[in-house]
C-alpha cells in the first residue's frame, strides 16, 4: 500500500491575512478531505477516541465519510459533539486526538481536526446555504427524543453550557439557557477572533443546531441580578441548574503603572473587537489605535490579542517570562503569529509600566529572566537576572495573564463553595456543594480550552440525568 503524506491545508498568505480579519485557515475541499480520511487505519482500539475529551467516535466518522458520505459522518459526530465546526478550528488536537494517533509514531497523524471541521462545515452549508434543506436532512444528522416533563436551567451559552444543553435536550429534557450578554456563544463570540473562528458563518449556525434540538435561549439575563439560582429552583420549577458561566474576570500583575491610560486586559480588548466589531468601520465601537502594542503572556489568549493588534495596524510584541519551549499556546497559533510578523521577546518579565506626563503609556520596563528548576506545574521556574533591566517603547500594554470566574453567582447563592481563586468547587461529574446545582468548564477550572469545557458540560448532563432518574425511581418505589 502506497504511503500517503498528510494533506496540507490551504491558508491565506501571511502578509495578506495580517491586514484583514478573514479566516486564516481555508480548510479542506471534498477531494482533500477524502484523501486525508484514507490515511486513517481504523484502529480496533482507537487511542484517539480516549484522548478526545468528549470521546467522539473518530474512526467511525472518518470511515463513514469515505463509505457513506458527509451526512452519516455528521450524524456520528453529533452523538458526542454539538460544535464540530468550532472544535475543528480551535481544539488543541495536537495534544489530544491527533497527539494519540498511531500514525503519529512514525509519520504525521491523521488531520482529525481538519476532517471534523470539513464535516461540520458541510452540515452547516446544507442547513444554511441549501434551499432544499429539509426535515429529512435533520433526521439524518440529528437525534431527538420526546420531552420527559423535566426542566433544566443552563447558565451561560458558551461551550460548556451548549454541550450540557444539547445532551439533555436529546434525552428529552426541557432546557432553557440564560446568557448574560446580548449575543449567544460566550467565549466563542467575545474571546476568539474572527480570523480564527467566524461568528456569523460558523458560531451562529452551530448554535442554531442546538436550537433545533428544542433548547430555548434567553439573552441579557444576568444570573445573580436579573434572577438567581434560588429563584430558578424554587419559583420557576427547574429540576436542576447547570452553571457554565465561564471565567471572564481578568487578572493583572499588580505592578506600578497598570492604571495608566493604554493598559488593557486581553478580555476587554478582545471583547471590544470580537463581540462589538471594533475592527469593522461600520460599527461605532471605540478601540484604542496604538502604534506599538506589547502583549504580556504566552497562552492562546495572548496570541489572539497580539495578532488582533497587528491587524488593527500596530507593531505588536509578545513578552513572556519563560522560553519558547514553555509557551502554553498552541504550536499552530505561535507559528501563525510568527508568519504574520509578531515579535517574540522570551525570558522577559515586566516590572513597571511607564507613563508620560499626561498619564498615557510610553513604555514597559522589563527584566531578563533565566530558567531554574521545574515548578509545581512541571515547567522550569523563571528567575530574574540581576541588573538586567531594560525598556520596551510602546503606547499600549495588553495583559493576557488568565482569568477567573465572576464572583456574582457565588455571592448570591448560599451554600455554593468556591476555591481561593474564586472557581466553583465541583466533582468530576459537575456536582457542587449545593443540591441540584451542577457546574463545569471555566467556571470550575479557570480559563481552559473549548473542548475541555464541552467535556465537563457533557459529564454534568449525565450526572443531572442520573440524579433526576434516581429521584423518579424513589418516587415510583414509594
Amino acid at each position: 500500500m502506497k504511503k500517503i503524506d498528510r494533506v496540507p491545508v490551504r491558508e491565506q498568505d501571511p502578509k495578506v491575512r495580517a491586514t484583514n480579519f478573514e479566516e486564516v485557515c481555508l480548510g479542506y475541499n471534498k477531494e482533500e478531505a477524502l484523501l486525508e480520511a484514507s490515511r486513517c487505519l481504523n484502529c480496533k482500539r482507537p487511542r484517539c477516541v480516549e484522548a478526545c475529551p468528549v470521546h467522539i467516535d473518530i474512526p467511525g466518522f472518518i470511515h463513514a465519510l469515505i463509505t457513506e458520505g458527509e451526512a452519516e459522518a455528521a450524524k456520528i459526530i453529533s452523538k458526542d459533539s454539538s460544535l464540530p465546526s468550532v472544535c475543528g478550528r480551535v481544539c488543541p488536537q495536537e495534544t489530544q486526538c491527533e497527539g494519540s494517533c498511531v500514525l503519529g509514531i512514525k509519520s504525521e497523524p491523521v488531520a482529525i481536526g481538519k476532517l471534523e471541521r470539513y464535516v461540520g462545515d458541510w452540515k452547516i452549508d446544507q442547513f444554511v446555504n441549501t434551499a432544499s434543506a429539509s426535515e429529512d436532512l435533520r433526521l439524518k444528522t440529528e437525534d431527538s427524543t420526546p420531552r420527559n416533563g423535566k426542566k433544566v436551567a443552563v447558565i451561560g451559552s458558551g461551550p460548556a453550557g451548549l454541550a450540557c444543553a444539547s445532551d439533555l435536550a436529546r434525552w428529552g429534557y426541557e432546557v432553557k439557557v440564560f446568557e448574560a450578554l446580548h449575543q449567544l456563544g460566550g467565549v466563542l463570540v467575545y474571546g476568539i477572533p474572527e480570523f480564527r473562528l467566524p461568528k456569523e458563518k460558523i458560531v451562529a449556525p452551530e448554535i442554531d443546531a442546538v436550537k433545533r434540538l428544542g433548547v430555548e435561549f434567553v439573552s441579557d439575563v444576568i444570573v445573580g441580578r436579573t434572577t438567581t439560582i434560588d429563584r430558578l429552583l424554587d419559583e420557576e420549577g427547574f429540576d436542576a441548574v447547570f452553571v457554565g458561566s465561564g471565567a471572564g474576570l481578568p487578572r493583572f500583575m499588580g505592578i506600578e503603572g497598570e492604571n495608566l491610560n493604554g493598559v488593557f486586559s486581553a478580555n476587554e480588548f478582545l471583547t471590544r473587537v470580537n463581540l462589538m466589531h471594533a475592527y469593522d468601520d461600520r460599527y461605532d465601537t471605540p478601540v484604542f489605535n496604538a502604534k506599538k502594542v506589547v502583549v504580556v503572556g504566552g497562552g492562546n489568549v495572548a496570541m489572539d490579542a497580539v495578532r488582533t493588534a497587528k491587524r488593527l495596524g500596530a507593531e505588536s510584541v509578545i513578552v513572556y517570562r519563560r522560553s519558547e519551549a514553555e509557551l502554553p499556546a498552541r504550536v499552530e497559533e505561535v507559528h501563525h503569529a510568527k508568519e504574520e510578523g509578531i515579535e517574540f521577546r522570551m525570558l522577559t518579565n515586566p516590572v513597571r509600566v511607564l507613563g508620560d506626563e499626561k498619564g498615557w503609556v510610553r513604555g514597559l520596563e522589563c527584566v531578563e529572566m533565566e530558567l531554574g528548576e521545574p515548578d509545581e506545574s512541571g515547567r522550569r521556574s523563571p528567575k530574574e537576572k540581576k541588573g538586567s533591566e531594560f525598556e520596551i517603547e510602546c503606547d499600549a500594554v495588553i495583559m493576557a495573564l488568565g482569568t477567573s470566574p465572576n464572583p456574582l453567582i457565588k455571592s448570591t447563592t448560599k451554600g455554593l463553595d468556591v476555591t481561593r481563586r474564586g472557581c466553583l468547587v465541583a466533582d468530576d461529574d459537575g456536582r457542587t456543594s449545593r443540591p441540584r446545582v451542577f457546574a463545569g468548564g471555566d467556571a470550575v477550572t479557570g480559563a481552559a480550552t473549548v473542548i475541555l469545557a464541552m467535556g465537563a458540560g457533557r459529564r454534568a448532563a449525565k450526572a443531572i440525568d442520573s440524579m433526576i432518574n434516581d429521584q423518579l425511581s424513589m418516587i415510583n418505589y414509594q
